[in-house]
């Protein structure tokens, strides 16, 4: 938690929101981008606001833009990705915590439970950290086919490994001849 941007949510006013705006600078989305694996964070900018849900209850609305630069999986040339994504977090000074061996996820993952500090830094990083894309690829990297066999072998190629397409094209000659 950065201590320049935990709000603490006792000093939150309850009866209107708290506006917040971060926008790192060079050296922070440096860091940034090191802590997320990237290539370079160019520009970001986390704009919103959290306000008072019910008597003990918080909201954190916010709009993520970024602009992030990562290696092609295919080319391995930069990639240039924009993430420009709205959040939205609810903190709960209630939560349920699940005990026990095996224990289902909850279905909305924007819940969250309420402690001291909201902390919009903390969010901004981890929305970035949820939409940098996994695999990026320059327009038009294509993977393409490799196909490897001892001398002698058939090579397998990746259609062979479709038993459903074999299924569908037997089935299809079935219905002509019929």
């Amino acid at each position: 938690m950065s201590d320049s941007t935990a709000l603490r949510v006792a000093d939150l006013p309850q009866n209107a929101p708290t506006a917040f705006e971060i926008t790192p600078d060079k050296g922070a989305l440096a860091a940034l981008a090191q802590e997320m694996g990237v290539n370079a964070l160019r520009k970001m900018r986390f704009t919103g606001d959290i306000k008072a849900k019910g008597k003990k209850d918080w909201t954190l609305t916010g709009r993520l833009g970024a602009t992030v630069v990562q290696d092609c999986v295919v080319t391995l040339e930069p990639v240039t990705t924009r993430i420009d994504q709205d959040v939205t977090l609810t903190y709960l000074a209630r939560l349920e915590t699940p005990e026990g061996a095996e224990v289902e996820m909850p279905e909305d993952d924007n819940i969250e439970p309420l402690g001291s500090h909201i902390d919009p830094a903390a969010v901004m990083a981890e929305a970035l950290a949820l939409h940098i894309p996994a695999y990026p690829r320059k327009d038009g990297a294509e993977l393409g086919e490799a196909v490897f066999a001892e001398d002698g072998v058939q090579p397998m190629r990746d259609e062979d490994t479709r038993p459903f397409a074999g299924l569908a094209a037997l089935r299809n000659q079935l219905k002509d001849e019929g």
